[in-house]
């Protein structure tokens, strides 16, 4: 998959990409990430790429021109129908959550726009991103670090990335909730144990464990959560012996 990174400052993004899963992910040919300095698409001399807003007001606003000549010289030809997404890192985007990140990971091909200063002309937005990217309700400085997180959430999803294949398969998010807790040896440390049953090498019992706590996990902390994800017949069982459980202290 390849993945192009339009900026004005790609000198961030070098110590990131060299390390862990992108670094992995490069090194075993299944992640191209390439990194191209905005001003190389402007016109003028002086290598311009914001100017003040039309209206009024404060701050700086990022010209279309820069950003249409990158895309433009870095998207596929047209015959070659490479699955292409144009993403504008922006927080007026659509949420990245988990399932975005799975569908973006079936692309072959994508242009990361990273804005800066009091944000991009809207003709970007409106005429040349095929979507906008939001990795939370909050305001950074710039699209650098939203399209660092985009390309790790998407990178580890590639096939033959993550040395466990079903890694991905059981993190949070994947199935609507929370993971369940993780431990590992030893099994006693300060005093605390590991749960009996993950020693017990009893699978079932495992697995059964490990949905109780991705249940009761989520319920604690993003019952939102709860309320939009598919439950199983066992899910609703499971749920009733949580409820079940918390309620008998105050029996």
């Amino acid at each position: 998959m390849r993945f192009d990174v339009v900026t004005i400052f790609p000198g961030m993004f070098a110590p990131v990409l060299a390390e862990s899963i992108l670094g992995r992910a490069q090194a075993a040919g299944l992640a191209d990430i390439r990194v191209h300095d905005l001003r190389r698409f402007t016109t003028d001399r002086h290598r311009t790429t914001d100017d003040y807003p039309y209206g009024g007001g404060v701050g700086m606003v990022m010209k279309p021109e820069p950003f249409f000549a990158a895309v433009e010289t870095l998207r596929c030809p047209p015959a070659a129908a490479c699955s292409e997404e144009v993403v504008l890192l922006s927080p007026q985007g659509e949420r990245l959550r988990q399932p975005l990140a799975r569908e973006l990971a079936g692309r072959r091909h994508l242009i990361l726009l990273c804005g800066h200063y009091e944000g991009v002309d809207e003709r970007v937005r409106q005429h040349l991103a095929t979507r906008a990217i939001s990795i939370g309700d909050y305001v950074l400085t710039g699209g650098e670090l939203p399209a660092m997180v985009v390309m790790d959430a998407v990178a580890r999803l590639l096939p033959g990335v993550l040395g466990a294949e079903q890694g991905a398969q059981s993190d949070s998010f994947e199935d609507g909730l929370l993971e369940y807790p993780q431990y590992t040896r030893p099994a006693e440390f300060r005093g605390w144990q590991v749960p009996e049953v993950l020693l017990s090498g009893h699978h079932e019992q495992v697995r059964r464990w490990r949905r109780k706590q991705s249940l009761r996990r989520t319920r604690e902390l993003r019952p939102d959560l709860l309320a939009a994800a598919h439950l199983t017949e066992e899910d609703r069982i499971l749920l009733a012996e949580i409820e079940r459980e918390q309620a008998e202290p105050d029996g």
